[in-house]
């Protein structure tokens, strides 16, 4: 069940027994393979960057198999393929996903519900999460969430919810009534049961949807479910039937991909745009870069394109050549990661940039940016530092490095941005960057009004996915990990002492209210790490976090006392009677609660982390008195 392809820059940190061929791999392994000829023949004329916005073969191998069969059979690639048997699309599909797929497509053993749930589509009053909750602060109050300090002992297990052929858990989702919407690596988003996790329908996009669902509109013959996938779709869904009503490509470039959550704001979803080129850049024959990062606002009700605004204003130029005489084009990079913050108070949204691709870097880079709602003019720009770096700086090809190569992408701001209230009645705007650093900005300008650095740092954070604001304190978890992307490194680049936990600030000041150190919770488990990468979740006076160790915590907001742990790592019975596992937590996806119900997904295989292939459902204990 956990062979699946992983990103070809982690090839040299799995263990072989969790490989699968990735493209770069096959180029020197693989001549045989039998797709590799038919891919030449019928596939690489397209997608081999000659053609906007198709993928390219490396986007491509992130595909699951299932999820490039039903491109090929029913989905946009059918006039193309139709032609090739069944043998060989299997062999097209072997070569691209590097996992050879069964000719019998076995259906996985779901619970099918039997009938509508009363409340199907209807959206729940005051729905907390990315992209729903304009400020981004996953702050909850006691009434909506129904725990709080004396109760939160109670909580059981309910049902778990175990996602077809995956390792990793990453789509936040989101409970609408009697349902619970929810996507997954192979790019199945389900319409589940609230109280018991059978299925109500899945909706089959074209890869991994790694983003939150959202759902606008609260009348429900207008209601539509919006997401993004992973090769770089936007897509609007009728969430009582699971009927496709629009979706759009966001951008052309073939890297590009989305993985923050769309943010509502009136009849307009703000989509945010980055790319994964910054592996491409790899080989040295790789013209590096081109790719910009951008957020696209949409009229969410039909799918039209209202202003497309890029986090680095001028067209990529080519600026002289590498090594091998290959083109190199700048400025690229600057991806956007996190899922936009909108202001309506002022107008704008705020998302915060990852790090140029390629020398010389530019002003928006590592940074945050503040964009007009109405017409995507940028108001102001807040750098940390100019950056640049991409995959090729962690190799032994070091061709395309780019000649300004900093700490890769620690100085990268991923997780989205907070606007929050501090006990001084004034807003300010939180921002936590994998350096380790949280910056306090003035909302109007982004003058700088403090910053803290509260973690050593690195690749994966320092604060990675989210940091989470309520009652005038920002709770701040920190991964401090240390990852290299190649065999031939040796050491950490990152100095100092590793401070993985979880951290408590004061809004107004920056000033430590409490820091949690995390546990040392292991205990030899394989790819068990006690950091804490995935985002927090606050309610009036809890803490709610996953870690990479596999448990679920819920602590005091007070004083960071430990209230109730779970530690999900181990193997689960799914409501159709399938078998799945918790592992890691991180990616965008954290706890959400309501009416005490706490939902929490588990697995995450990436750089040596445990994967995993479960949603949790934990409601709080029924008093039978």
């Amino acid at each position: 069940m956990f062979r699946r392809l992983v990103p070809t820059l982690l090839l040299a940190l799995l263990p072989a027994s969790f490989l699968s061929a990735s493209p770069l791999e096959r180029e020197a392994t693989a001549a045989s393979h039998p797709g590799r000829a038919l891919f030449a023949e019928h596939c690489a004329s397209c997608h081999t960057g000659s053609v906007p916005k198709a993928p390219g073969l490396e986007m491509m191998g992130y595909m699951a198999p299932g999820a490039l069969a039903r491109v090929l059979d029913d989905g946009v690639m059918r006039p193309m393929s139709e032609h090739l048997s069944a043998a060989e699309k299997l062999q097209v599909i072997g070569f691209v996903t590097g996992k050879e797929p069964s000719g019998e497509q076995e259906e996985p053993p779901l619970l099918w519900c039997r009938q509508a749930s009363v409340e199907a589509a209807q959206p729940y009053p005051n729905t907390i999460g990315w992209g729903v909750t304009p400020a981004n602060t996953r702050a909850y109050t006691a009434e909506l969430s129904a725990l709080n300090r004396d109760n939160v002992g109670q909580l059981q297990l309910k049902w778990a919810f175990g996602f077809p052929d995956a390792v990793r858990a990453r789509s936040q989702p989101l409970i609408a009534g009697g349902r619970v919407f929810v996507g997954s690596q192979d790019g199945t988003v389900y319409a589940l049961d609230r109280d018991s996790g059978c299925v109500h329908w899945r909706f089959f996009a074209r890869s991994e949807v790694r983003t939150g669902i959202i759902m606008a509109s609260a009348e429900e013959d207008k209601a539509l479910l919006l997401f993004g996938d992973y090769l770089g779709y936007v897509y609007a869904v009728n969430p009582g039937t699971g009927e496709l009503r629009w979706d759009n490509k966001v951008d052309d470039h073939p890297a590009a991909t989305i993985t923050g959550t769309p943010s509502l704001h009136g009849d307009s979803v703000y989509v945010p745009v980055t790319s994964l080129e910054v592996a491409s850049a790899a080989r040295g024959s790789y013209p590096c870069c081109t790719f910009r990062g951008s957020v696209v606002a949409y009229d969410w009700r039909t799918g039209q394109r209202r202003w497309k605004t890029y986090s680095i204003p001028e067209l990529p130029q080519q600026v002289g050549e590498n090594d091998l005489g290959v083109a190199r084009f700048a400025p690229s990079g600057a991806g956007i990661w996190n899922s936009p913050t909108v202001d309506p108070e002022r107008g704008v949204l705020y998302v915060g940039t990852g790090q140029n691709y390629s020398s010389p870097t530019s002003a928006t880079s590592d940074a945050v940016l503040a964009i007009e709602l109405d017409t995507g003019k940028l108001r102001w720009a807040f750098q940390t530092r100019r950056d640049a770096w991409n995959t090729a700086c962690e190799l032994a090809d070091r061709t395309n490095c780019p000649e300004e190569a900093g700490d890769d992408s620690d100085m990268d701001i991923g997780a989205a941005v907070i606007l929050s209230r501090g006990n001084d009645g004034k807003d300010y705007l939180l921002a936590g960057q994998k350096s380790g650093h949280v910056w306090a900005l003035q909302p109007d300008d982004g003058g700088v009004v403090w910053q803290r650095k509260l973690g050593r740092g690195g690749m994966l954070g320092g604060v990675h996915f989210g940091m989470a604001a309520t009652k005038g304190t920002v709770i701040v978890p920190i991964n401090d990990e240390d990852v290299q992307l190649s065999a031939t490194a040796s050491g950490s680049r990152w100095n100092g002492e590793q401070r993985p936990g979880i951290y408590a600030l004061e809004v107004a000041s920056g000033q430590s209210l409490w820091a949690w150190p995390a546990e040392e919770s292991c205990d030899g488990r394989p790819m068990c790490k006690p950091g804490h990468s995935a985002p927090a979740t606050v309610t009036d006076e809890l803490v709610v976090t996953g870690s990479l160790d596999g448990h679920i915590r819920i602590q005091d907001l007070r004083d960071g006392k430990v209230l109730w742990r779970h530690d999900t790592v181990r193997d689960y019975t799914t409501p159709g009677g399938a078998t799945a596992r918790g592992g890691a937590m991180a990616g965008g996806s954290g706890a959400v609660l309501q009416d005490g119900l706490l939902l929490m997904n588990s697995g995450y295989m990436l750089v040596h982390h445990m994967p995993g292939n479960v949603l949790l459902a934990f409601e709080l204990a029924v008093d039978d008195e």
